[in-house]
């Protein structure tokens, strides 16, 4: 496996198990791995609709506050980006703070989000492509052809994975860019032709409440998710150290324009429709008839369902390198840190993510939870493993910026500001208690967790000799300063 570095040259792969490749991805294919995960199509057409539901004309508002909550997150992953290549990302750089036991569970937790957002994704995939089938006609899905269509998203997504990372940040590049494409001209027609261009119900949050406004920046939250996983790139992007902190970057700012101008553009358009946006069954399609553009709906779903599959592709590919890293650590099965010898990809990771991915979310669209309720809950347990992460690596800023010689006061500042805004969604995610079955959501995750800590806890009795390299090796890194 390729441990921590401080000039990008990755520690030679174990013997016979190959290795990732190197120098191999550019800043435009690593940027489409951060968007890829977010799925940022799927925004506009599931989630702003949810959000709306809550937050009302306050949404762009929500949407607002959360971007620049994640640009701090940014900025404090950025201080370990800048610093340390390597495929275990946030497992890496909590550890390079906090020391091996916050590194894994930061590792856990980050393979626990990029696991079940792959599992959330593929119903998310799935409900776009019946919705689109229903435009032309085809009738109600059974669980048959729900079963069918979702393993040919999974098995596609392993194939993208499996056999070529560049393959796999291509494609979900040119999706990408084609849905949001298509999206920005119905937001922005929405805005200058339906209107009102100059809002004031949503300039002066009319009917907003604080505790609307606060349901609505957890949801708003929700929609970012993965923008970090750029980040388990280290050991193929190209000059990584300035290529992946401005992967992260552009990921945030892109997205939560993005993100801002379609809240505000739907919120207002739909003012002018005879539907809410929260009950609109299709908003973008809705909308793009609002505008004599409703071929332009057509093309949208199709492209929504192809963002969710490059969001289960980016998952897969993300989660992979974790549980590569962790492998590698002797945290897992050491056939997980296989890395295939033609295609340089972590082969085996991705074969297990993407087996235990369609079992989560078959267990749930087959025993009668619709697309979209699988969608949530399975992504509101992504979430919780996301937080937890992000919060781990801003604690460690300081200690990691200490130990390089490198910490100024308002380091210090900048991570308590961020940690403070992550659990605001964290806090209300779980208060006031949501209805059944999203009230046992945050114990599910805590347990499947706390496995992955008591079985470090056991390996660290069993073999205390490996465990402390490990803590030597998520310690060691030198003092880089960028250039």
């Amino acid at each position: 496996m390729s441990s921590v570095t401080t000039e990008g040259a990755q520690a030679a792969p174990l013997e016979g198990r190959g290795s990732l490749a190197n120098n191999r991805l550019s800043l435009p294919e690593v940027i489409a791995q951060s968007i890829g995960t977010v799925a940022p199509s799927g925004t506009p057409a599931l989630v702003i609709p949810v959000v709306f539901g809550v937050a009302g004309n306050g949404t762009w508002l929500a949407y607002l506050f959360a971007t620049i909550a994640l640009l701090f997150v940014s900025w404090n992953i950025n201080q370990f980006a800048r610093r340390t290549a390597n495929p275990g990302a946030l497992y890496v750089f909590a550890g390079q703070g906090l020391g091996g036991f916050w590194g894994v569970v930061a590792g856990w937790s980050l393979l626990i989000a990029y696991l079940f957002t792959a599992a959330a994704v593929i119903g998310g995939a799935v409900n776009s492509l019946l919705v689109l089938a229903h435009t032309f006609g085809i009738q109600e899905a059974d669980a048959a052809l729900t079963l069918a269509v979702s393993l040919l998203v999974i098995v596609a997504a392993w194939w993208f994975a499996y056999r070529d990372i560049r393959l796999s940040t291509r494609t979900t590049l040119i999706i990408e860019l084609a849905t949001v494409a298509l999206i920005l001209v119905v937001v922005l027609g929405s805005i200058f032709w339906i209107g009102p261009a100059i809002d004031n119900a949503q300039f002066t949050l009319e009917g907003v409440g604080a505790d609307q406004l606060r349901l609505g920046l957890v949801l708003a939250f929700f929609s970012f998710v993965g923008f970090e996983s750029a980040t388990t790139l280290g050991a193929e992007a190209r000059d990584p150290y300035r290529a992946i902190p401005r992967a992260v970057i552009v990921s945030v700012v892109a997205i939560g324009l993005l993100f801002i101008v379609s809240a505000y553009g739907l919120t207002g358009a739909f003012h002018a429709l005879p539907v809410t946006l929260d009950k609109a069954e299709a908003p973008l399609t809705t909308a793009a008839q609002g505008i004599h553009l409703g071929w332009v709906g057509s093309l949208i779903d199709l492209g929504v369902a192809l963002s969710f599959f490059a969001c289960t592709l980016g998952s897969l590919n993300a989660g992979a390198r974790v549980l590569y890293a962790l492998s590698g650590h002797g945290l897992f099965h050491g056939s997980a840190g296989n890395a295939h010898k033609v295609n340089a990809t972590p082969h085996v990771a991705v074969t297990i993510l993407a087996v235990v991915a369609i079992a989560l979310s078959l267990a749930l669209t087959q025993s009668g939870y619709g697309l979209l309720d699988a969608f949530g809950l399975l992504g509101s347990v992504a979430t919780f493993g996301f937080l937890f992460a992000y919060i781990l690596a801003a604690a460690g800023v300081p200690f990691f910026l200490s130990r390089i010689g490198e910490f100024r006061p308002w380091h210090g500042l900048v991570s308590l500001i961020t940690i403070v805004l992550l659990l605001i969604p964290l806090a209300g995610s779980v208060y006031p208690i949501p209805a059944w079955p999203f009230s046992i959501l945050p114990y599910i995750f805590l347990g499947l967790l706390a496995l992955g800590v008591i079985w470090f806890l056991v390996l660290r009795v069993a073999r205390p000799a490996s465990l402390a390299a490990l803590e030597q090796d998520l310690l060691s890194t030198g003092n880089r300063t960028e250039r």
